[in-house]
């Protein structure tokens, strides 16, 4: 049988590898169209229509990696999925309600009479935040191991309002990529805007992250993953440092440059998930679940990685050919 002479181990390493692969891709590309979701102005049309071409050819496709890693955490992780749900059904339906409402106010919005299409581009933004609140709140729920008291509800909320923000940020370094003229304009502001945020939220959750797990504390203080750990904000703050830079020069610079921001955004997701995954490995329940305790069969998860490594690479290939094809700037979107 193919992968029979896999351990378990290495089967729990491989697929919570693969969850937080799917996770990390999850947030950094539904991540940016939540974002310019959030950041649509009401009373500016002309905006909304070029924000939503922005996004239009993508948004689809970037939930994929949702279905992803709800399906790796149901199969390879059943315990683990049952706790979770059961903790976050309410702000799982929320999400899910704000998803449904983003999809039928981005077909709606194209179809219904003029005087109808502001109430659904408004439907599509009050969606995306509703969306980005709940997925910041079931973080911080996750994070202090699926808790209930008033310091867990306190931390969530931190969370709900930093993952908005970091969300709005990206979106609008999105914009500065895809957008032209007023708009691009309009993306630099926010983004300066948000890149304050942004630290903020950073600087707070990790502070408060230290707090929650005596072993995340024991770990961020001692050697040597301390070094690499302490690291990871300090690199972080120097690239937002070198993106406030940025946002003052681009405007002038003659369109060259546009996609550093987007790259640098990208990297601070990265470095915040990578520190996230060091820190509480090798729990899939913050100090509550082991990746060993909730893992499922072996014999089935040999079985399925069978199809994990076919559809895996499908869809980042599919994926990677999406951006290709419509790299570049926006245009106006058509519906047929």
């Amino acid at each position: 049988m193919l992968f029979e002479n896999l351990s378990t181990e290495t089967l729990g390493d491989i697929y919570i590898g693969l969850l937080g692969l799917a996770i990390l891709i999850y947030a950094v590309l539904d991540g940016y169209d939540l974002g310019v979701g959030v950041l649509l102005p009401p009373r500016e049309e002309k905006f909304r229509d070029d924000m939503i071409a922005s996004i239009g050819p993508y948004w689809d496709a970037n939930e994929t990696w949702l279905v992803l890693g709800v399906g790796l955490l149901l199969f390879a992780f059943p315990e683990a999925h049952s706790d979770v749900l059961q903790a976050l059904y309410i702000p799982a339906t929320l999400m899910l309600i704000g998803l449904i409402l983003r999809g039928v106010s981005f077909d709606f919005r194209a179809k219904v009479v003029q005087v109808q299409k502001r109430k659904w581009d408004l439907t599509f933004k009050y969606g995306s935040l509703l969306t980005t609140l709940a997925q910041g709140y079931m973080l911080g729920i996750y994070v202090t191991g699926l808790r209930t008291d008033l310091w867990a509800q306190g931390f969530a909320l931190l969370a709900a309002f930093g993952v908005t923000a970091a969300y709005a940020f990206i979106g609008s370094c999105w914009l500065i990529l895809k957008a032209e003229n007023n708009l691009q304009a309009k993306a630099y502001y926010w983004a300066r805007r948000g890149l304050g945020v942004l630290a903020g939220g950073i600087i707070a959750v990790s502070i408060a992250n230290l707090t929650l797990h005596e072993r995340v504390q024991e770990l961020w203080f001692s050697a040597p993953w301390g070094y690499l750990l302490m690291g990871i904000p300090i690199a972080c703050f120097a690239l937002l440092v070198l993106c406030g830079v940025l946002l003052k020069k681009l405007p002038d610079a003659g369109g060259k440059g546009e996609w550093l921001p987007f790259f640098i955004a990208l990297l601070v997701f990265v470095l915040c998930f990578a520190a996230f995954g060091i820190s509480y490995y090798p729990y899939v329940i913050p100090g509550e679940l082991t990746v060993m305790d909730a893992l499922s069969d072996a014999n089935s998860l040999r079985f399925l990685l069978v199809g994990v490594v076919i559809v895996v690479p499908c869809i980042l290939v599919y994926t990677a050919m999406v951006y290709k094809i419509f790299a570049g700037k926006s245009e106006k979107l058509s519906y047929y």
